[in-house]
């Protein structure tokens, strides 16, 4: 094959090769809510809607991005709501650390139901929930609990957390399995969902203070640890790690989120900024907050978008992730 004979396969290869959507330009947009609402954590809805908590007002709110208007509703007296997810039935539900309960709000005429946690955990310190394949919820408490609740029975049990205080970030795996982080405890669990029994898998970080974990495609469990500052990778299929520094002085690693395409994204309060991490390069993106004092202490999102709530300035964030069409 001579040059041109090459240069015009290589040109038709191309003109059949499928094209992917291009990264980026990674457009910022804020959202102000109400001045000392107290955001806290945040989840997007099916419907283009965001959910989510103001810890210190004890409501749960609903902003509509597309005018940036929102509506708020009271969990009850004495809220101070933690984590918000969407269950399967499209209902937000949330960690409500104030009643000690989980709490699930109706998309419709935003009713409060509470599961209240038994009495004898009534120091839960709620965090963070998730739901299973099964449709069960699973939820952490920092005091050193974590547990389940079955929403159609109403059926709890809690568990007493190996290792005492700690349990904060949870996650499911695409193979469904349940893991959550220990900020106290500076390790991973992966729960046995037929007996509710957490197996510690420890990072090669000393200390390093597993705040919240994130499933990928491929069910690996990436950690932001607080601590160290690092992001962290364990692969259960092999027990391997891999760990990072975040790019600075004194990073401090709160929230982890990884999107449809496999990118990592963090929150560093240290930098004032969420930061996105490409596996694959091993190369990381800072995008710093116009505004100083952000501290995002959530991050999620849903294809194009990555959300989060700075709790310091009471505004949410969003950042687009691919180019718009």
């Amino acid at each position: 094959m001579n040059r041109r004979q090459f240069l015009a396969s290589s040109a038709a290869l191309l003109a059949i090769r499928p094209t992917f959507a291009q990264e980026g330009p990674f457009r910022t947009k804020y959202f102000p809510i109400s001045p000392g609402i107290g955001l806290h954590d945040l989840t997007p809805a099916p419907d283009g809607t965001v959910w989510f908590t103001a810890q210190g007002k004890g409501l749960l709110g609903r902003l509509d991005p597309k005018d940036g208007t929102f509506k708020t509703v009271s969990l009850g007296q004495g809220a101070a709501p933690h984590g918000v997810t969407i269950g399967p039935d499209g209902a937000p539900w949330i960690t409500e650390g104030g009643q000690n309960a989980i709490a699930r709000v109706d998309p419709g005429d935003l009713k409060v139901t509470l599961f209240r946690l038994p009495e004898k955990f009534a120091s839960a310190n709620l965090n963070t929930g998730v739901f299973d394949k099964a449709g069960t919820y699973w939820f952490t408490g920092q005091s050193g609990y974590y547990g389940r609740l079955t929403p159609k029975s109403g059926e709890m049990t809690v568990f007493k957390a190996p290792k005492g205080i700690g349990p904060y970030g949870i996650t499911v795996t695409p193979k469904g399995d349940i893991w959550y982080a220990s900020l106290a405890g500076s390790y991973i669990a992966k729960v046995d969902l037929a007996n509710g029994n957490a197996r510690v898998v420890q990072p090669p970080t000393p200390n390093a203070g597993s705040r919240r974990v994130w499933s990928d495609s491929k069910s690996r469990i990436w950690v932001s640890e607080w601590n160290s500052g690092h992001v962290s990778v364990h692969d259960p299929a092999d027990g391997s790690w891999k760990t990072w520094k975040l790019p600075g002085e004194r990073p401090r690693a709160y929230a982890v989120y990884v999107d449809d395409k496999d990118k990592v994204w963090l929150s560093d309060f240290s930098a004032n900024a969420i930061v996105r991490f490409d596996p694959t390069t091993e190369r990381f993106n800072v995008f710093a907050s116009d505004k100083a004092n952000a501290n995002v202490r959530q991050l999620d999102g849903r294809p194009g978008e990555l959300w989060g709530c700075e709790s310091g300035n009471d505004r949410i964030v969003m950042i687009q992730t691919i180019a718009a069409g």
